[in-house]
């Protein structure tokens, strides 16, 4: 089930980012960023939480904050499910694009969102510290079609 996280799920969310990062953010971060009106955040329950994505939209923007999923919960859908809840969840915002930054060295979610139909956009050098050195962040974007469009889809086919 997907729903929308508040504030008082951000002990939930620490722990989620905890278990998807080796530097998580803490429950107290986390609702210092929800206590801002143009963030969201989506959670992900299965019988156990399996992820969230948090997410900003503004002045016809947005942005994927985090992208947190649980071990145990991965290469199941649960990361799609919620990257396509954002971008339905920002266009209802008013938001006609999404962006993310993304590891270089990610390839799983690298796939994840080209399949999603993100699409590189720029890049940010030595944007994330890592083992043996910093690592490139890679800007994607794709567009968020309005419900009346006739372009591609939230959800691509294939």
């Amino acid at each position: 089930m997907i729903e929308a996280a508040s504030a008082k799920d951000g002990e939930l969310l620490a722990q989620l980012h905890a278990a998807a990062f080796p530097k998580p953010w803490s429950a107290a971060e986390i609702v210092k960023l929800l206590g801002n009106p143009a963030v969201f955040a989506i959670l992900s329950r299965g019988t156990t939480p399996r992820g969230f994505v948090m997410a900003w939209a503004a002045a016809g923007s947005a942005e994927i904050l985090t992208l947190a999923v649980a071990p145990e919960a991965r290469r199941r859908g649960v990361g799609a499910s919620l990257v396509i809840a954002a971008g339905v969840a920002a266009r209802l915002r008013g938001s006609a694009s999404m962006h993310l930054e993304v590891a270089e060295t990610n390839a799983r979610a690298r796939a994840l969102y080209a399949k999603l139909g993100y699409f590189e956009v720029g890049r940010r050098s030595a944007y994330y510290a890592a083992e043996g050195g910093a690592v490139d962040a890679l800007v994607l974007k794709r567009d968020l079609p309005s419900a009346a469009s006739e372009g591609p889809e939230l959800v691509p086919s294939g």
